[in-house]
């Protein structure tokens, strides 16, 4: 990428996304705010997602890794206390999926995909602290995903507190209960890559390999270039659906995966799947400027979702690099940056990013600055990855 287009994310990290949630703190009751408006009113009673905790662990845990800023670790380790004495379930095993402002459970469900979530998190909380009880935990979690939370066919969705399959009303939209998805899927993915990179456990390998199967064998659609997204427990897809961010994020997050586990076999078999998805998206989606949403029954959402556009740089800048001569690739990554710094970035001070705008640029103001989903995960990283990839 360009010299100053590096320049213009590394600040973005630095001076406005790490401040931001550094102000989102709660040293009082632990963790980080759940709730900021639209019109940047801090609600500090809100419920905090363990999702939002996990993904804000996260982020400061890579941030230090990267930048070195023992303020960031301490961050970190301030999210972590968080994980660690009140989202996991010490009596039942597995993570809440949210606890009140002053750390109660709130919502008891177990599901999966936050269990995943928080394997992510411990996982480079330990590769940035050192502290092997966050590997430890990390592996709790992996055995809880493994022995309750899968059929014979693969991970199921949601559970109660004891393990109990549940609807999944957590991660079932566009009018569809689902009994798998490919999000779940994703993130568990992502969740052992990482785990599996900071811990090298033959197990996690296993799974890791078994996961890249399932995705191109049931939910990538060659047909169509694109992956299915909710299925039944079979894997017959339920809806039309075409999740532009998912499709373009799933791609680099596979290649990862491909690099982490370093088998020949598998980089033969999901990398043209992973330069088609990437190839599709560019073709379908991305509008020269920025991407849309997703393309539900023929019905395109063109609306710019601030993690869509997040991860439209992110993978677009790996296409480029599997691919050099797709020069279009490079480019489109700056122009979306181009896009998310003229539009999705609230230039009002004590804010973030917009959770949404239109095609046109124009903030929704019904959506907040921070809720249970909108969180430093996707521009953080985003940021991070472009760093990590153009500052060699």
């Amino acid at each position: 990428m360009k010299k100053q287009t590096v320049e213009e994310i590394r600040y973005e990290l630095t001076d406005k996304i790490i401040p931001f949630w550094k102000n989102l703190r709660d040293d009082e009751y632990g963790g980080y705010y759940g709730y900021l408006s639209h019109d940047l009113v801090l609600d500090k009673k809100a419920v905090k997602g363990c999702i939002l905790n996990n993904r804000i662990t996260w982020f400061f845990s890579n941030a230090y890794t990267l930048l070195k800023d023992e303020s960031l670790l301490e961050e970190a380790k301030h999210g972590y206390e968080f994980l660690k004495n009140y989202c996991i379930d010490r009596e039942n095993g597995g993570v809440f999926w949210s606890m009140t402002y002053d750390g109660k459970p709130e919502d008891t469900t177990k599901h999966t995909y936050n269990q995943a979530f928080c394997i992510y998190a411990l996982s480079s909380y330990y590769e940035a602290s050192g502290d092997k009880e966050a590997l430890d935990l990390a592996y709790e979690l992996f055995e809880i995903i493994e022995n309750r939370c899968r059929d014979d066919l693969g991970y199921m969705e949601a559970f109660n507190i004891h393990f109990e399959k549940a609807d999944n009303d957590k991660l079932s939209e566009n009018g569809v209960m689902a009994d798998k998805t490919m999000n779940t899927l994703l993130h568990v993915f992502e969740a052992y890559t990482e785990l599996y990179r900071v811990g090298k456990c033959d197990k996690v390998k296993e799974r890791l390999t078994w996961m890249m199967d399932v995705f191109a064998e049931k939910m990538y659609n060659p047909a169509l270039h694109r992956q299915e997204v909710f299925f039944d427990r079979e894997y017959n897809s339920l809806i039309d659906l075409h999740s532009y961010g998912h499709d373009i994020e799933t791609a680099w997050l596979i290649d990862r995966g491909v690099e982490v586990i370093g088998e020949d076999v598998y980089r033969e078999k999901m990398t043209p799947i992973t330069k088609n998805l990437t190839e599709n998206v560019y073709r379908v989606a991305f509008n020269g400027s920025s991407l849309a949403n997703e393309c539900e029954r023929g019905t395109v959402d063109t609306t710019r979702i601030w993690w869509v556009q997040a991860e439209t740089v992110v993978g677009f800048l790996n296409g480029y690099e599997k691919s050099p001569e797709k020069k279009e690739y490079l480019e489109a990554a700056e122009k979306e940056w181009e896009f998310i710094k003229t539009h999705q970035i609230d230039k009002r001070s004590g804010s973030e990013w917009f959770y949404a705008v239109t095609e046109e640029g124009e903030p929704l103001t019904e959506k907040p600055i921070v809720e249970a989903w909108k969180c430093p995960y996707h521009n953080g990283r985003m940021c991070i990855e472009v760093l990590r990839r153009c500052e060699k």
